[in-house]
């Protein structure tokens, strides 16, 4: 997929105020500082398409971006660490919830891992919520230019037996670096490939 235009529509913290049409949507949402903002950066080739910072939970709202005019890519704020109050945490935790259980338009979630590190509670939870709720979706490892390929196998391994423990079959997963460009042509084929499948289905 070649991306075309990427153009921000709107932020809001009510799913109810998402666009109303049936244009394909793809959520991307992470532990704060998993390098969100630098991979939808890289997926959509705009350096300053979302906003990135070195102070995590920047993200707060639900961020609708239109990509080629055909298809949303939405920024989620992140689970877990932030620096906001417990009552503002409280708050957009509850809206990305009902983001998920809500948003109709929703074709799948890219769960955002940083690959650095073993397999944390965070990220198992918030995959096991997604799972026990039905949530298509597929993990991003983020960061893989700071690993060796052997590191980064025995990482994505030790998710996959995590996960394993308690799931059929693991998720999709991909393997990224927004510094070494890597992974962003197999992220746009799946969504490309996903679009067209529904395409033909309508």
């Amino acid at each position: 997929m070649i991306i075309k235009t990427a153009e921000f529509l709107m932020s809001n913290s009510d799913v109810d105020k998402c666009p109303k049409n049936q244009i394909p949507e793809y959520a991307f949402i992470g532990r704060s500082n998993v390098g969100k903002s630098s991979l939808i950066n890289m997926i959509t080739n705009h350096k300053n398409l979302a906003k990135t910072s070195g102070r995590p939970g920047k993200t707060q709202l639900i961020n609708h971006f239109l990509i080629n005019k055909e298809w949303f890519l939405v920024d989620l704020p992140g689970y877990g660490y932030a620096r906001v109050s417990k009552t503002a945490k409280q708050k957009f935790q509850s809206f990305i919830t009902d983001y998920f259980e809500k948003r109709q338009q929703l074709i799948s979630a890219f769960v955002l891992i940083d690959i650095r590190h073993t397999p944390q509670p965070i990220d198992l939870e918030f995959m096991e919520y997604m799972g026990v709720s039905g949530i298509p979706f597929s993990i991003i490892f983020t960061k893989a230019d700071k690993l060796k390929p052997m590191a980064i196998e025995r990482n994505v391994n030790a998710y996959t037996e995590e996960l394993l423990k308690t799931w059929e079959e693991t998720p999709n997963y991909f393997v990224t670096s927004s510094s070494k460009n890597i992974g962003r042509d197999a992220v746009l084929e799946f969504i490309a490939a996903t679009n067209t499948e529904i395409e033909s289905m309508r």
